[in-house]
């Protein structure tokens, strides 16, 4: 098997292993549509299967909860599989749920599919940020991850509109149909393009409060919870904002400048992620704090409603790529455990941000508080980094 030298030998001209990287970017597109695409046609499965339209919308949660608690355990249980092997496994598992999905007569299956499809996603993050890193030398390897997870802002930014006009089109079983099969062909990509790695060595056992308690990835982790909350907060219910200062008519435009901006700040991370990490996480949560401020104060003012979205989304579309980055570089050779850690992280402030969100909104009868409670976590997830981690070469491998 190539061993983990040779694939970063292969990786050291002066290009990058682009046609690695785009596949792994497609896998990552992939998780990301399989988490939304519900979303857009949540009606006409509702319709189908004869559910209310609150048990629809459970596939969505469902997923997200799944990909929290099966990350740390089932990345432990796969850490010593060859990494190759577990990738396109986890692309034929992708394959397999969606199928299942597109033909289910019964809500029931369809449900044990969307939690199998969040259990593969968890598997999926936690592995393909440190396999996109390893193939690349070190000082590249920023850069890489940038590539690699591309596909996360352009797969939540399309997510929910792609399967509105899918479902409209071809309907909504025909799209998680096409999606199973276009999964599938990625496949041949793979086997073609990336390099097989080895995984973790048998003599190396990782424990899992160990990396819990590496220098650090405590305040790490504390960071991404609050800006990913803080995120959520606002763009989970970021139609009622609009509504409030009466711009609801606003809301597809806003999510498609939110989008773009994400897929710009991702490019800009990818720039600088190697030499100015801890300066990207510091700038993003400044950025966000300003941005969504401007949102409270003046939403109704469409250049200043724009300008701030793109803001926002330029602030937060690297996000994705800058905490498994600094994750990796915390944890070293037991990345992998650090990302299923930051992952578990990611999705429990999924969900909470949409609950805190949901709770403020009823609390307060209006919108209005939203965008400051996104304000406020912003700036603690800036002083939770300021204050408690410093930019230090990775773990070395014990």
């Amino acid at each position: 098997m190539t061993s983990e030298a040779e694939a970063r030998a292969a990786g050291s001209s002066a290009k990058l292993p682009i046609g690695a990287l785009s596949a792994f970017a497609i896998v990552v597109l992939i998780g990301c549509l399989t988490e939304t695409l519900p979303a857009g046609v949540l009606l006409p499965i509702s319709a189908d299967l004869q559910v209310s339209e609150s048990q629809a919308g459970q596939l969505v949660s469902v997923y997200a909860i799944s990909t929290a608690a099966t990350s740390v355990p089932l990345t432990a249980l796969t850490r010593r599989l060859p990494r190759r092997a577990l990738l396109l496994g986890l692309i034929l598992g992708f394959a397999v749920v969606n199928g299942i999905t597109a033909i289910s007569p019964w809500y029931p299956l369809t449900l044990v599919a969307r939690v199998l499809a969040g259990a593969v996603s968890g598997v999926m993050w936690a592995m393909i940020a440190g396999y996109a890193m390893r193939i690349v030398p070190a000082e590249r390897a920023g850069r890489a991850l940038a590539i690699a997870m591309v596909g996360t802002p352009i797969g939540f930014a399309i997510g929910v509109p792609a399967g509105t006009v899918l479902g409209e089109l071809i309907g909504w079983r025909y799209a998680f149909g096409a999606m199973a099969v276009i999964t599938a062909a990625l496949v041949g990509w793979v086997l073609w393009q990336v390099p097989p790695l080895s995984g973790q060595p048998a003599q190396h056992r990782t424990n899992t409060l160990e990396v819990l308690a590496t220098r650090g990835f405590p305040a790490l982790l504390a960071t991404t919870f609050a800006l990913v909350l803080g995120h959520n907060v606002l763009y989970t219910y970021i139609a009622p904002v609009l509504a409030a200062a009466g711009r609801v008519e606003s809301l597809s435009a806003v999510l498609l400048v939110f989008g773009v901006a994400s897929v710009l700040g991702i490019w800009v991370v990818g720039a600088l992620i190697d030499r100015r990490l801890r300066l990207l996480i510091l700038s993003s949560a400044l950025v966000i704090g300003v941005a969504v401020s401007l949102i409270g104060i003046a939403a109704a003012l469409p250049v200043v409603l724009f300008a701030s979205v793109a803001l926002w989304g330029l602030a937060f579309g690297g996000a994705p790529t800058m905490f498994p980055a600094a994750a990796a570089r915390v944890a070293g050779r037991d990345g992998d455990v650090a990302q299923s850690l930051t992952i578990t992280v990611w999705n429990v402030a999924i969900a909470a941000g949409a609950y805190l969100g949901g709770a403020a909104l009823d609390l307060a009868g209006d919108a209005a508080p939203l965008p400051w409670i996104t304000a406020a976590l912003a700036l603690l997830s800036l002083l939770i980094y300021a204050v408690f981690t410093a930019d230090r070469p990775p773990r070395s491998a014990r």
